[in-house]
């Protein structure tokens, strides 16, 4: 089952679910490309994901009840090695969650663990487009989503906090609009969505930050 196969299959899976569409849509969209990467590099879905065995089921039976008890024989008793740079950005993205949001953890693990694929973050967690990350964020993580008022990409903006809450510069340019590289952070993010090209049997070229 290919990523966009299994994006689909994951969706019908949701129709009892009682959690938000667009919720829906985006967790299904990154556990479809980690079920494609769990067949061709040889991983786990938890490790693609990001979730231990007891968050992964948790998450299968709310956002997917009919494909719940597949789900639950890749990552039951599943246990992760989270290093301390995705730690750092799992306690970064925990600290600007909107209070009360229903698997905050989840979302904070999932977003940091395919912080470390090669591609634009909207494009490792399976969406659309850049849209859809900007979305994602506004809604699960609003204060950190305001805090990019200048629409920096989104790696180099939370490994950019990380580097000014530990203390060391990020870069040496004094303000961003001084900076000889701008469009490194700052430019477009466009491209083919991740699910469409593993469908159609592109293979997947990595990019910069």
């Amino acid at each position: 089952m290919n990523a966009g196969d299994a994006y689909h299959w994951l969706i019908q899976a949701s129709a009892a679910s009682r959690a938000d569409s667009f919720d829906i849509h985006v967790v299904a969209s990154i556990f479809a490309l980690a079920l494609d990467e769990a067949e061709t590099e040889n991983r786990t879905l938890c490790e693609g994901v990001g979730l231990d065995g007891t968050e992964f089921v948790d998450v299968a039976d709310a956002f997917f009840p009919a494909a719940a008890p597949t789900l639950h024989k890749f990552g039951r008793h599943i246990a992760l090695e989270i290093g301390e740079e995705e730690g750092s950005l799992r306690n970064l993205l925990l600290m600007y969650t909107r209070c009360g949001t229903p698997f905050a953890r989840a979302y904070a693990a999932m977003v940091a663990r395919r912080c470390a694929r090669p591609h634009h973050l909207w494009q490792d967690l399976g969406l659309r487009n850049r849209t859809e990350l900007s979305q994602l964020m506004a809604r699960k993580f609003p204060s950190l989503a305001e805090k990019n008022r200048q629409d920096m990409k989104w790696k180099k903006f939370l490994y950019r906090l990380i580097c000014q809450t530990e203390g060391f510069g990020f870069c040496t340019a004094p303000v961003c609009s001084d900076c000889d590289d701008f469009l490194n952070c700052f430019g477009l993010e466009d491209g083919e969505g991740l699910l469409a090209r593993v469908r159609n049997g592109q293979q997947l070229v990595s990019i910069s930050l």
